[in-house]
């Protein structure tokens, strides 16, 4: 799926890009960075296709997700990290 599709599958579900990064629990960043490639991967448009479905057919997929409980995930060992001074 293309990063113009699913920017508008995101519009049909009346969310944002920020809200529907927050809510899956993925950073903005890493979806953002899908708009260079052109595509996004097919969990991405998958969720995002079924976000506008659930919405056309009055279902609020906002509760559903927020019930699974997501948890981010973080990188471990990446950036620059502080040395103990002591």
């Amino acid at each position: 799926m293309t990063f113009i599709d699913f920017k508008k599958l995101l519009l049909d579900a009346e969310i944002s890009l920020p809200k529907f990064s927050k809510l899956i629990k993925v950073s903005e960043k890493n979806i953002q960075g899908y708009k260079k490639k052109g595509a996004v991967p097919n969990t991405i448009a998958t969720i995002a296709t079924c976000f506008s479905v659930m919405h056309k057919n009055s279902i609020d997929y906002r509760t559903i997700i927020n019930t699974l409980e997501l948890e981010a995930k973080t990188k471990k060992g990446a950036g620059f990290a502080k040395k103990d001074v002591t």
